[in-house]
């Protein structure tokens, strides 16, 4: 296992770009509720090599080859009531479709979290596989960040999949270690890598 050194990684690393003009025909827009079902749409298709684990308070990297073909069966059914009850609490929903086609989305929930109540979650962020690399998820990201800022959070939180790639792509974009994980969002998702954001 290779140990991750997140302030050498963010010195190394090009940062994520969401300045890049959107290819022709992709637009960004919130998502209405009678849509929500259309981010199971989204190709989540990629093949992992590594992943990331904590210990010690230090991201570890070990290899961990596997093929990500879609959605885990059952995803659909178990995750879609609570995405519609996170917007019928004012959760943010946001979606770039290619014409109709939804081919990314973020959402940030509504409620507070942290033992300063001060945080608030980035829910759900993928892009479909054919649309990665063009700057899409970062402003997606950064969008979400300005919301989050708007509602009167401090910190953003983020659980992501541990991934090489993921976990790479939100250090990229400033994020580090919770210093203190959401013990509801950590025992639901032990495996995913508890980042924040000061924002």
């Amino acid at each position: 296992m290779v140990e991750y050194d997140i302030k050498k990684r963010r010195e190394s690393a090009h940062s994520e770009r969401d300045d890049r003009v959107l290819p022709p025909g992709l637009r960004l827009r919130n998502l209405f509720r009678e849509e929500i079902h259309h981010v199971w749409d989204i190709d989540r298709s990629e093949l992992i090599e590594n992943e990331y684990i904590v210990r010690n308070g230090s991201l570890l990297l070990r290899p961990h080859r596997v093929e990500v073909l879609g959605w885990p069966l059952g995803e659909a059914e178990k995750y879609t009531p609570i995405l519609l009850d996170c917007f019928d609490r004012d959760g943010w929903f946001h979606g770039a479709f290619d014409k109709n086609r939804l081919v990314a989305a973020v959402v940030l929930e509504s409620r507070f979290i942290g033992s300063e109540q001060d945080q608030l979650q980035l829910k759900f962020l993928h892009v479909s596989r054919d649309y990665r690399g063009l700057g899409l998820g970062a402003k997606l990201f950064n969008l979400a960040k300005e919301t989050a800022r708007s509602r009167g959070a401090k910190r953003l939180y983020v659980s992501a999949t541990p991934s090489e790639n993921t976990v790479n792509f939100y250090v990229r974009l400033g994020c580090s270690l919770a210093k203190e994980p959401e013990p509801e969002l950590f025992t639901l998702e032990p495996e995913d890598i508890h980042l924040e954001l000061r924002i």
